[in-house]
């Protein structure tokens, strides 16, 4: 049986469930998951994202109402697991890449991480955490493999 999920925001704080999500594929390392957004928008409609436990990403790719590629988008994150609730909760690390269908790389939000950090609504183990994951996952973009997190996630999305 999967978890019930939620998604922990700190910018604006906020917890919110992701009960229209549907789980496609989890095991002890990913999750891979298909959804719409939750409130309806003009420049993408629906999409799938898989969650890299591990690496405290979280890769989504964002499509156009009519299944075209909007970009990936990738969140810093890390997890809170309640076995006995039988949740998970994806927690919003604040720092994210965007990947267009070109290539071209987006660092986003790295002044509300630093205002996270100022404002004690993150600690330093997170803060530090968040840097490092996001210079790993620049990394990766840059040397050319990010399909290492992209072929994963289109393995278990619909084609």
């Amino acid at each position: 049986m999967y978890p019930e999920l939620f998604r922990k925001r700190l910018i604006p704080n906020e917890c919110v469930s992701l009960k229209d999500d549907e789980i496609l594929y989890m095991d002890d390392t990913i999750m891979v998951t298909r959804w719409t957004t939750l409130k309806p928008r003009n420049d993408f409609h629906h999409g799938y994202s898989c969650y890299f436990f591990k690496d405290g990403i979280k890769v989504s790719r964002f499509l156009k109402e009519d299944g075209s590629l909007y970009y990936w988008y990738c969140d810093i994150v890390t997890y809170s697991r309640n076995e006995e609730r039988g949740t998970l909760t994806i927690i919003d690390l604040l720092a994210d890449v965007t990947v267009d269908a070109n290539g071209r790389m987006n660092v986003l939000d790295i002044d509300e991480l630093c205002e996270a950090k100022e404002k004690n609504m993150i600690n330093e183990t997170q803060f530090f955490q968040s840097v490092k994951q996001l210079g790993d996952l620049i990394t990766t973009i840059q040397r050319g493999d990010f399909n290492k997190y992209t072929d994963i996630l289109m393995k278990y999305a619909d084609q």
